[in-house]
């Protein structure tokens, strides 16, 4: 039954209350008896020195995860099993080589937004020009998507209007964001263990009734059946005649494109590198190995729940549910199994997926102030603005994004595309120059100012060709080596993960050959501090990583 009991609403608004209230305390704590702040805008954008370890590690995944992951990565696991698993598996070994190599750079340089640095390695123009289009993709892409997908769940579950659902996202949202970054921190502590409790519970019962459904009882006993009954969703390798083989290419996940995704949005993206870049080294770094370690843990959230739906499905038990117009909807599969849920646990799961929505788009909307205040308005409208001038600034920009995300979203066909893929067809074409861009400019200091608008420029149009080439000529040629599969309609295309390997590969190229170009003719370049003692970690922190790989080493052996 789509709506909630009176006990769920109880559960919900309780930790409605509780995350509310815990910010409205921590926001008390660093203002004034008259309410002004009593830091300057690097605290209220990044919470200077404020974040715990662990309040860091909370808030990298509670930004990160959100209803593109419990509704459409369920879905996904639903359509094509445990190896869709491989964007948060692989994530954790990503987020090891960020805090390892790219946060000691950030921190050794005092770069704390992402067009900033482009402004201190490159110039003023690189760095607006991107700064202007990261606003744009932040609002129309990935702020529209939270939102409306957040809402299109929770009023499937709920039985709520769909444009109430989305208001109230947006109020929420708004309510924890405008306390800046230290209430957004701490109150993703809380985020975090709803997302976890209640996800958890909602898997429980998810393998408990397949185990049910069979005459047996024990989660052990459904991951069992499942694995006997949905074999074919235990591999995270595909092989070329799998027909998923297009959304994650064979070995590409652990050796090609899968690495620029991932590196791209841990690494070089605002919205996450933010949480860390007002901590000391030592301290970012730990927070970034937790969230590593929770990393881990999502697949089981997530993916776990999906495959346990397809698997009910087959036996006819959700035959009708999972339906939507006549035709089969994977993304169906998150919201159907908490409507099964019982009395109370369900609020619980209920509280958890809002969580994983507000926490995102809080992480979005302060990420946008962000970058609008410190990277635009401070330097192009007004240079000389005071620091409770940005901060006032900072919060209007984030009411003003958030009624653009509302106004915007139900315009984007987002629910037709489906949201986990919607956000990694837009943000994909620009992925590869970026990273190529950034990872130059770290370790490279010949890399010019050229080179990096080439990047910028180039890989999105090299991007947009590649998607659009099998419409002008066969690349049936490249089936053989792996790197062109026939989709819907028949059509050779090149699938997605390896487009993005190829347009990396020669924005690399390009940069290297302009730049050596550029520099012999005696064009001077803006080289970060680096030197190799930047990279030297604890023995805490290298015991950790080495335990991630050991794990992950493990699974992918097990489930080959």
């Amino acid at each position: 039954m789509n709506k909630l009991s009176t006990i769920d609403y109880i559960v919900f608004f309780v930790y409605f209350i509780i995350v509310s209230g815990y910010g409205i305390w921590i926001y008390r704590r660093k203002t004034g008896h008259d309410g002004t702040l009593e830091g300057d805008s690097k605290d209220y954008f990044l919470a200077e020195g404020s974040l715990t370890w662990w309040a860091i590690g909370s808030s990298l995944i509670a930004s990160n995860i959100s209803a593109e992951q419990f509704v459409g990565m369920s879905g996904s696991g639903f359509k094509m099993g445990l190896a869709i698993a491989t964007y948060e598996w692989m994530a954790a070994i990503t987020l090891v080589v960020v805090a390892t190599f790219f946060i000691p750079v950030y921190l050794k340089n005092h770069i704390f937004t992402m067009p900033q640095f482009l402004n201190q390695r490159y110039n003023s123009t690189v760095a607006m020009i991107m700064a202007i289009f990261w606003l744009a993709l932040y609002i129309v892409v990935n702020l529209t998507s939270i939102l409306y997908l957040g809402a299109i769940a929770i009023s499937s579950i709920a039985g709520l209007n769909l444009d109430f659902c989305l208001y109230a996202l947006a109020a929420f949202a708004v309510l924890i964001t405008l306390g800046g970054m230290k209430v957004i921190g701490f109150t993703d502590v809380i985020q975090v263990f709803f997302l976890i409790l209640g996800g958890l519970a909602t898997t429980y019962l998810a393998l408990n009734l397949v185990a049910e459904h069979s005459g047996q009882t024990g989660v052990l006993n459904g991951f069992h059946l499942m694995t006997q009954q949905a074999g074919d969703h235990f591999q995270m390798i595909f092989k070329k005649d799998n027909p998923n083989f297009i959304d994650l290419p064979g070995l590409t996940v652990l050796l090609g494109g899968m690495w620029i995704v991932n590196l791209n949005y841990w690494g070089c993206n605002q919205y996450i590198t933010q949480r860390a870049l007002g901590a000391d080294l030592p301290t970012a770094r730990a927070g970034i190995l937790f969230a590593a370690f929770l990393k881990l843990l999502m697949p089981v959230i997530v993916v776990l729940p999906g495959i346990a739906a397809y698997v009910l499905y087959k036996s006819d038990v959700f035959s009708t549910e999972m339906m939507q117009n006549g035709e089969l909807n994977p993304d169906r599969a998150y919201p159907v199994l908490l409507n099964i849920l019982p009395v109370g646990l369900k609020g619980l799961s209920f509280a958890a997926l809002t969580a994983a929505v507000v926490a995102s788009l809080a992480g979005k909307a302060n990420s946008i102030a962000t970058i609008f205040t410190l990277d635009v308005y401070k330097k192009v409208i007004n240079p000389e603005a005071s620091e409770k001038k940005l901060v006032h600034v900072g919060k209007a920009a984030v009411i003003v994004a958030m009624i653009l995300g509302v106004l915007i979203a139900p315009h984007l066909g987002i629910d037709k595309k489906g949201g986990f893929q919607y956000i990694q067809e837009y943000t994909g074409f620009v992925s590869p120059g970026i990273f190529a861009m950034f990872i130059l400019g770290f370790f490279w200091k010949k890399t010019t100012s050229s080179a990096a608008l080439f990047a910028t420029i180039g890989g999105f149009l090299l991007s947009v060709l590649f998607k659009f080439l099998p419409n002008f000529t066969d690349l049936s040629f490249l089936a053989p080596f792996g790197f062109a599969v026939k989709n819907a309609d028949g059509v050779y295309e090149i699938p997605f993960l390896d487009r993005m390997g190829f347009v990396f590969a020669i924005c690399i190229v390009a940069m290297v050959l302009i730049s050596l170009f550029e520099t012999s003719r005696g064009v001077k370049t803006n080289g970060l501090e680096v030197d190799r003692s930047m990279f030297k970690t604890t023995r805490g922190f290298a015991i950790g990583s080495i335990a991630i790989m050991v794990i992950l080493t493990t699974l992918y052996t097990i489930y080959w």
